[in-house]
């Protein structure tokens, strides 16, 4: 066997043995309890966020999934002049919250702390709660009220005021979509519990 047949396999061998990367998604994202039983981290935090300011679990693991699909390292693709020419990304949206430059540094300096990462899925869902119950104060929306919930935390509390998600069918789409995940979510870990 030539030595770079050797070399290769060598590489998929110690390739293999690096264990799985959070940076990529749970294997079944249409299944909460395949979710939490691979990355029982995410469980703990999604109670933290639920015991800290209400937000139901089923409810962030939704919005997660919309959002990031999980994925700690996501980003919005880039956009390109001429088709060809990247020039940025469309947004400054980074991890699984998908938050935002500006209110992550609002969150950090509110409670969250210069350390903060929106790639850590704790801080991700601690973001994310504490989003949500500003959105109660600042909106008057339930924290239960998972679709309206997600039209405020797309368009910001301001634009949901404002009524800016009324003119956008594909996000009054997409906001019922993550309803929808939110009670087929609430109804797998209900079973998963029993189990």
């Amino acid at each position: 066997m030539s030595s770079f047949f050797r070399a290769m396999a060598l590489m998929l061998v110690l390739g293999s043995c690096g264990g799985p990367s959070h940076n990529s998604a749970p294997r079944n994202l249409d299944d909460a309890c395949s979710i939490v039983s691979e990355r029982p981290e995410y469980l703990r935090a999604f109670r933290a966020v639920e015991r800290k300011y209400g937000v139901p679990v089923p409810s962030l693991m939704a919005i997660i999934y919309q959002e990031s699909k999980f994925i700690s390292n996501n980003r919005p693709p880039h956009r390109y002049a001429l088709g060809v020419i990247p020039v940025g990304r469309q947004s400054s949206a980074v991890g699984y919250s998908q938050a935002l430059d500006g209110t992550w540094k609002e969150y950090q300096e509110s409670v969250g702390g210069s350390r903060a990462s929106r790639q850590n899925i704790r801080h991700a869902t601690d973001f994310m709660g504490w989003y949500m119950a500003q959105t109660v104060d600042a909106t008057g929306v339930p924290i239960h009220d998972t679709r309206n919930q997600y039209l405020a935390y797309h368009d910001g509390r301001t634009g949901y005021l404002r009524g800016t998600w009324k003119s956008k069918s594909w996000l009054i789409r997409i906001a019922g979509e993550v309803e929808a995940r939110a009670v087929m979510y609430d109804a797998q870990l209900r079973s998963c519990r029993k189990r």
